[in-house]
């Protein structure tokens, strides 16, 4: 089975009936993923199965440090997904950071190498561009429905203005790529 097909399949079973809008919000930024293939050449499905699954952790079936990205990707791996896939998940739109605020970045450094600098960008995009209804934004009002919704004095609010600098600097870095290539998002 094509691994975009099998990666939406396994998305939809733990989103769609759990957490409908955090589907809709993933299918937004795999269709985001989907439009930087040009840039991507070889890597563009890489990109669209790990897009599509980000937010996996957060289904209660999976939930166990309740770090999401922890917890998608060693469910991930538990399932044999390519390790590309995890650790893009692992790492979507700098989990470290969050991970930190967490205690767990020991954990989530020891068991999930970085993926290459370019598909980390590429995802960051993809998920700070692409609202929680799955509509593109920018990056600025995407951080502050984040903080509206979490609270600035929470794990998540504290941890995304951290992450600001680096989530700006990521989009431009793959606007900048689709810039030369003459294509858009």
């Amino acid at each position: 089975m094509d691994s975009t097909v099998w990666a939406y399949e396994l998305a939809e079973s733990l989103l769609s009936t759990d957490l409908p809008r955090r589907w809709v919000h993933s299918k937004g930024v795999a269709g985001k993923a989907r439009s930087l293939a040009t840039i991507l050449g070889p890597d563009a499905e890489l990109l669209e199965s790990a897009a599509v699954l980000h937010d996996i952790g957060y289904s209660p079936r999976l939930t166990d440090t309740g770090f999401h990205p922890l917890d998608g990707a060693r469910f991930l791996r538990a399932e044999n997904v390519d390790e590309r896939v995890v650790r893009l998940v692992a790492h979507h739109s700098c989990a470290l950071l969050e991970a930190e605020e967490r205690g767990l970045r020991a954990e989530l450094e020891g068991e999930f190498p970085l993926e290459e600098p370019h598909l980390v960008d590429a995802l960051i995009y993809c998920d700070m561009t692409t609202t929680p209804d799955g509509i593109p934004t920018t990056t600025p009002d995407r951080i502050s429905e984040i903080v509206g919704r979490y609270g600035p004095d929470s794990i998540v609010g504290r941890f995304i203005r951290r992450a600001e600098p680096e989530i700006d600097a990521a989009a431009r870095r793959v606007e900048e790529r689709l810039s030369r290539t003459g294509a858009t998002a």
